[in-house]
């Protein structure tokens, strides 16, 4: 069972400054993510936008420009960052704001810091180029680069004592990070494969017969398109059908949390199944009244509801 510290401990103007910084980072380049944590008490959305802005540098590491030598060397300069994190050695008046905040949120709740040692293995994944035979095989992946952000989010939100099957609620946020994951990369098919990164299995393109690739707006001549990607939707559906057992585990503003965000990402879901080439023309996304829609839904407790009485009638 993991439970969380409700109120933070006492913040000083410069971790405020910082968790300032982190929120900033988080409404401007997480758009999605921010519709979610909004909802959650103060102490709980700053621990996450620093969690957040965390990942996002070594995001942009990746994601970057340098040669590959020197993304590896700035990857492992920052997991010596997250070393200092863990061993309490930053202080407040540290110039990092970013480290500053997540020092601050480890000391309040219960983050497993590990996962973000996770999330830097799957960056470096990125960095060396490497693709995905199986579907086994990209789990590793994803589990490295979303699982973890599950299970570090768990760290923050906690659980409920009496909720059932809550022993198993790590495993359950694990599997909605692969959910998220894997509609996002369905949605980025094209703007990965411009940057040189294919992450759908070989095996899954062979099949379809797109192993040729997504260069263009069009899907390889001769290949069955839609079929790979409502064979991709299906297995995030069943991913999300799992991973949505952990919001009766959760209390009902972290649930709400949750809820609008892998909502917001099964609505993507959607959209793609409708119309699969959309990914190749551009990137599809959600307007901010449906987003808005999906956070109110998820506030009222309607999915979390939902998935306790199919998980009761189950049982």
């Amino acid at each position: 069972m993991i439970r969380t510290v409700e109120s933070a401990p006492h913040a000083s103007a410069p971790v405020l400054a910082a968790y300032s910084y982190c929120e900033a980072v988080t409404g401007q380049q997480a758009r999605n993510f921010a519709y979610g944590i909004r909802l959650l008490p103060t102490p709980k959305r700053r621990a996450m936008s620093a969690l957040y802005a965390f990942s996002r540098r070594v995001d942009d590491i990746g994601d970057g420009v340098l040669s590959s030598d020197v993304k590896i060397a700035r990857l492992e300069d920052t997991r010596e960052l997250l070393t200092r994190i863990r061993e309490h050695e930053v202080d407040e008046d540290d110039t990092d704001p970013v480290a500053v905040a997540l020092a601050h949120a480890a000391d309040a709740f219960p983050i497993p810091l590990g996962g973000l040692d996770e999330l830097i293995d799957g960056v470096l994944m990125d960095v060396r180029g490497e693709t995905y035979e199986t579907w086994d095989d990209l789990k590793v992946y994803c589990r490295c680069v979303a699982g973890a952000i599950g299970r570090l989010s768990l760290g923050v939100f906690g659980t409920e004592p009496a909720a059932r099957g809550v022993e198993r609620a790590s495993e359950y946020a694990d599997t909605l990070g692969l959910a998220l994951q894997l509609t996002n990369i369905l949605r980025d098919v094209r703007e990965d494969a411009e940057g040189g990164r294919t992450y759908l299995p070989s095996d899954d393109l062979a099949k379809f017969g797109c192993s040729a690739g997504f260069s263009g707006p069009t899907p390889p001549e001769g290949s069955d398109f839609a079929g790979l990607v409502h064979f991709e939707v299906r297995r995030a559906r069943a991913l999300f059908a799992e991973g949505y057992r952990l919001l009766p585990m959760l209390d009902r503003r972290s649930g709400a949390c949750v809820a609008a965000m892998a909502g917001i990402y099964r609505r993507l879901l959607d959209r793609i199944e409708r119309d699969p080439e959309a990914v190749l023309r551009g990137r599809v996304s959600l307007p901010g009244r449906e987003k808005a829609y999906v956070a109110v839904r998820g506030l009222s407790g309607l999915d979390a509801r939902h998935v306790t009485r199919t998980v009761r009638r189950r049982a």
